[in-house]
């Protein structure tokens, strides 16, 4: 299944890498390069799942996370850092339904979780679905 993705990342670098992995698989991107611009693409368009970096500045990958997941719920996440295990990160912790560490397996892993999931359903919307999803936390 092909997505509209939204990418986020300050380092150019990062951002182009991933990118160009995720149109060769057929994925339309968009690109942000920080969480204030992110915001404002996200309410403008929508998105099937958005990759984030943790590390940004003035707006970090898990402000972003909360800020995505209060205007839609059941977006699916992504969150790509090198401090995964400094800092202990994880889906629970972070909020992401998927986190990744920065390594030479990146791009590997990066695709399995886009893969894995743009395949699963959206949960129900409405009060059912919030019900479910807080149960499932």
């Amino acid at each position: 299944m092909h997505g509209r993705i939204l990418l986020v990342d300050d380092n150019i670098h990062g951002s182009t890498a991933r990118k160009t992995v995720l149109e060769e698989l057929g994925h339309k991107i968009h690109v942000a390069s920080s969480g204030a611009e992110a915001l404002e693409r996200f309410a403008e368009q929508k998105y099937d799942l958005v990759v984030t970096d943790y590390k940004m500045p003035r707006m970090d990958g898990l402000e972003l996370i909360v800020r995505l997941r209060k205007q839609q719920p059941d977006i699916r996440i992504v969150l790509v850092s090198g401090f995964v295990d400094a800092l202990g990160l994880n889906e629970a912790g972070t909020g992401a339904d998927a986190v990744i560490q920065k390594s030479a397996n990146e791009v590997t892993h990066l695709v399995r979780a886009v893969n894995r999931l743009l395949r699963r359903k959206k949960p129900a919307t409405g009060a059912g679905g919030l019900k479910s999803k807080r149960q499932a936390s």
